[in-house]
């Protein structure tokens, strides 16, 4: 078979060429759109995506737990109540209390990708789920004080993070205790 390279038309070559190659971009784009808007409808978040409310399981009520269990958990699900969006987060476990982070914050892409600490500064309400089982909490950022040394040494240990607390007097990590929520508690910072 010989091919006349003279009389292809390189316009409609070139044409057909670009649609495969958006044809080809635009499948995994509007299948990575889906997932995330699917996560959003969800029990909980995905390994990636921000998912809904954290609906099933076991509502934990009564005194507060011993949470030195939380000492090997990796990861937790975090809700907002306000918005109701679910999330994966590192939890640390210092004097029998629970803390979160974010870090980043002072960053171009921390101000584009982290909403959820400012809401939570706003309305500190929270779901936390671990192994199943869901906590009310209420978040409380702590900027200073002698918890700090101890909560960044453990963050460090268990997850490698390298954190300080300079990262948390600077603001570039902000940090949050999951406190017990009590009735009327709002979203005030300490």
């Amino acid at each position: 078979m010989n091919i006349d390279f003279e009389n292809i038309d390189r316009k409609a070559v070139i044409r057909t060429s670009l649609r495969v190659v958006a044809v080809l971009i635009l499948i995994p784009v509007v299948a990575l759109g889906a997932l995330m808007v699917s996560a959003r409808f969800s029990d909980g978040p995905s390994a990636v995506f921000r998912g809904g409310p954290l609906v099933a399981g076991e509502l934990v009520t009564g005194p507060e737990p011993d949470w030195s269990f939380a000492r090997d958990v990796r990861e937790i699900e975090l809700q907002l109540l306000d918005p109701p969006q679910s999330r994966l987060i590192w939890i640390a476990e210092y004097e029998g209390r629970i803390f979160v982070v974010s870090g980043y914050m002072n960053s171009f892409l921390g101000g584009l990708w982290k909403k959820w600490p400012a809401q939570a500064e706003r309305d500190g309400r929270a779901i936390l789920r671990i192994d199943g089982k869901r906590y009310e909490r209420q978040l409380v950022r702590i900027k200073t004080g002698y918890v700090v040394e101890g909560v960044t040494a453990e963050f460090s240990r268990k997850y490698r993070a390298g954190m300080t607390p300079a990262a948390i007097e600077s603001e570039n990590t902000w940090l949050f205790e999951l406190a017990p929520r009590g009735p009327g508690m709002s979203g005030a910072s300490r």
